[in-house]
């Protein structure tokens, strides 16, 4: 069965930072895109970053840029979200989630930042930034 479990999520200050990560177990994504999304109470469900299959190729919504990265170890099987100057906006459940297109090069944002584009998902994390 294939399983994706976040975890690092927490509350902290604003300006502070946490490092998500999705472990992945049942079968390998190693030559799938991944992505984070988040959702916040009373809101839809929004893209956050994406990455490709080697790390070579990634995308970020324009409230994260700059301030998160996200990044993969395929020998681990892992995903990763490093956060940083988080904002009291940042607030939500964040859920990895995979997506299913082996090998491509360059992510297509009509494809990566939809979340009907992802096969499978995690339960999420909650992350809780207070001012």
């Amino acid at each position: 069965q294939v399983h994706l479990a976040e975890s690092g999520g927490g509350l902290v200050q604003s300006g502070g930072s946490l490092r998500l990560s999705c472990a992945a177990s049942g079968r390998t994504f190693s030559s799938d895109s991944l992505g984070w999304f988040r959702q916040a109470p009373g809101k839809d469900r929004e893209f956050v970053a994406a990455i490709n299959w080697d790390g070579e190729s990634t995308l970020y919504a324009d409230s994260v840029k700059g301030r998160f990265t996200i990044s993969r170890d395929n020998t681990k099987n892992a995903l990763y979200l490093e956060m940083h100057n988080l904002k009291p906006e940042d607030s939500a459940v964040y859920y990895c989630a995979a997506c299913l297109e082996p090998f491509r090069r360059v992510l297509v944002p009509a494809v990566a930042l939809s979340a009907s584009s992802y096969e499978y998902w995690g339960q999420g994390t909650q992350v809780s930034v207070s001012s």
